[in-house]
């Protein structure tokens, strides 16, 4: 699987939503992709449930049925996300993630709340030598049973950002 180890200076950077809440679990991702962020940048747009789904590499993604796969193009009905718009996420029917700021083409924030659970997620694209590094980090606030956060939550953040990194990787080498 892909690594998304973020280094240590990703860690201690501040990312858009860190004011936002004050966070009891906080998990950082990171990784490289061979595409400047204007290349990457339409993909992390149209991520979504009931948009572009939410990437994974074709070996993953040929276990799913194919209304869960992640779309391969760019869709350009899908390329306008403003602060206020509501994307429907995974982990229940009604589950949404709530646009925050966009700074294209460079950061994305969502935000929700999740029963007790107040959630920020951001994306970050950083310009590297002819290519990008993409850095994830969601924060957690409310969190009654922080380990549980940190291990079960952390490991599904792992497993989703490495699908994302493999997925976004594909999709941006083969892209047009």
């Amino acid at each position: 699987m892909t690594s998304v180890r973020p280094t240590p200076a990703e860690v201690a950077a501040p990312l858009p939503g860190d004011d936002r809440l004050d966070a009891d679990v906080v998990m950082d991702r990171a990784f490289s992709l061979a595409a400047p962020p204007e290349v990457v940048w339409p993909w992390v747009l149209q991520l979504g449930r009931q948009r572009a789904g939410w990437y994974f590499p074709r070996s993953v993604e040929r276990f799913f049925p194919p209304s869960r796969r992640g779309i391969r193009r760019i869709d350009p009905a899908l390329q306008q996300l403003a602060v206020g718009d509501v994307v429907p996420d995974w982990g229940g029917r009604d589950e949404t993630l709530t646009v925050l700021a966009v700074a294209a083409p460079y950061s994305l924030l969502y935000g929700t709340q999740r029963d007790n659970i107040e959630m920020t997620w951001s994306l970050h694209l950083a310009a590297t030598g002819g290519g990008s590094r993409m850095h994830s980090r969601v924060r957690l606030a409310g969190v009654r049973r922080r380990w549980l956060a940190e291990y079960a939550g952390g490991f599904f953040d792992w497993v989703t950002i490495a699908g994302l990194a493999g997925g976004l990787r594909e999709r941006v080498t083969r892209a047009p």
